[in-house]
């Protein structure tokens, strides 16, 4: 395995308001063990990132909505900080396409993947999701861009009761609303008032079939790819227990291979002419297809479960090698990895329980992020 630059740091980047999450903690020991100097631009100062060993620093965002003017300011005064160029980690979709709108502002100062301008903005978008797949014929759940309160309602009637409501674009959900980004809708009255509520969500709504759960539903894939669409790292995982259920974060994951899945990542990623970091989201029918739910350009919260255990390799590990010029070739994680990831465990209980919890918990929205295309 190739030794690490050792002499560039890295700055995660997380916009979303409360303590960061477990992939923050993860990319935070991961780079840190391999020698790198790891800061963090984190909204919350509470947390275990915080208290971290491998933490060298935490800068403080600005409190209230994020604009890209003092964004890109925070980076620069960062940088001149740092004294040296750095690798910029985004840790979720509003840190992502804030990264991507201000890439060519921060050229020199920091090392960022080279993406088709929009990308990440585009692949956080529920609705260009949908599009997607359908240009690339992936299987994906029947959707439905109500537009209006009484064609929501007969989408109901057309994909079947209970569906799963979306917001198109959920980084741009108001937290004052408290609007959750998923919702499971029971009633024809339910899809048309939450309709009503489109202009407050700052977004369209998306109405979608609801694909059942049961044993091997959910699948995620992370990987890492190279400026030429080489995968460098990466593989699918399982999501065994979740909190809150059903619906809620990957509290405990397995490692086993899927190659339907881990084929539909390495064509989708080569559509796309993707390069750095990719998590994507799968969720099986009855028939036995994996369809995509979602698909994120920063690391997901259980990245950790596809590591090469012989070189320790993992995908914000690969992304450092990359571009820094230390390009690794394609490893594997090893099968049969289990370990807690985003949320915490609950107790293994019968699974009739398990099926009937009422849903997840009510939850508020992080403020948007308001940037131009051109900053």
């Amino acid at each position: 395995m190739s030794s690490f630059d050792t002499d560039v740091p890295v700055l995660l980047l997380r916009l979303g308001p409360g303590s960061p999450d477990r992939s923050t903690l993860d990319a935070v020991r991961s780079l840190g063990r391999a020698g790198i100097e790891v800061h963090a631009a984190v909204a919350s100062a509470r947390g275990p990132v915080n208290r971290s060993r491998y933490l060298h620093r935490r800068y403080a965002l600005p409190a209230g909505p994020m604009e890209c003017a003092p964004l890109l300011d925070l980076l620069r005064d960062i940088s001149e900080g740092l004294g040296r160029p750095a690798v910029l980690l985004p840790m979720d979709d509003r840190g992502a396409i804030a990264a991507a709108r201000l890439a060519g502002p921060l050229l020199g100062r920091y090392l960022l993947p080279a993406q088709p301008a929009g990308l990440p903005e585009r692949l956080a978008d529920k609705a260009e999701l949908a599009l997607l797949c359908r240009e690339m014929d992936l299987p994906h759940p029947s959707t439905v861009l109500p537009t209006g309160a009484q064609r929501a309602a007969d989408a109901a009637d057309e994909l079947g009761l209970p569906l799963v409501a979306k917001w198109s674009r959920p980084w741009l959900l108001p937290a004052s609303t408290g609007l959750r980004s998923t919702t499971l809708v029971r009633t024809r009255d339910d899809a048309r008032r939450l309709y009503e509520l489109s202009e407050r969500a700052g977004s369209p709504l998306l109405l979608q079939r609801r694909l059942t759960g049961g044993p091997d539903t959910e699948r995620v894939f992370h990987g890492c790819f190279a400026r030429d669409g080489v995968l460098l790292t990466g593989g699918s995982d399982r999501t065994r227990r979740a909190r809150p259920l059903p619906t809620g974060l990957l509290a405990l994951g397995r490692r086993p291979p899927h190659p339907q899945v881990e084929q539909a990542a390495l064509r989708l990623a080569g559509h796309l002419g993707h390069h750095g970091i990719l998590a994507l989201d799968f969720r099986r029918d009855v028939r036995g297809r994996f369809h995509l739910l979602g698909l994120h350009t920063h690391p997901g919260a259980w990245f950790r479960l596809v590591t090469d255990p012989s070189s320790g390799l993992d995908v914000v590990r690969a992304l450092h090698l990359d571009l820094t010029g230390r390009t690794e070739p394609l490893t594997r994680s090893a099968p049969g990895r289990q370990f807690p990831a985003g949320a915490p465990a609950l107790p293994s209980g019968p699974a009739t329980a398990l099926a009937g919890h009422p849903g997840a918990e009510r939850r508020g929205a992080p403020p948007t992020i308001r940037c131009r295309s051109s900053p």
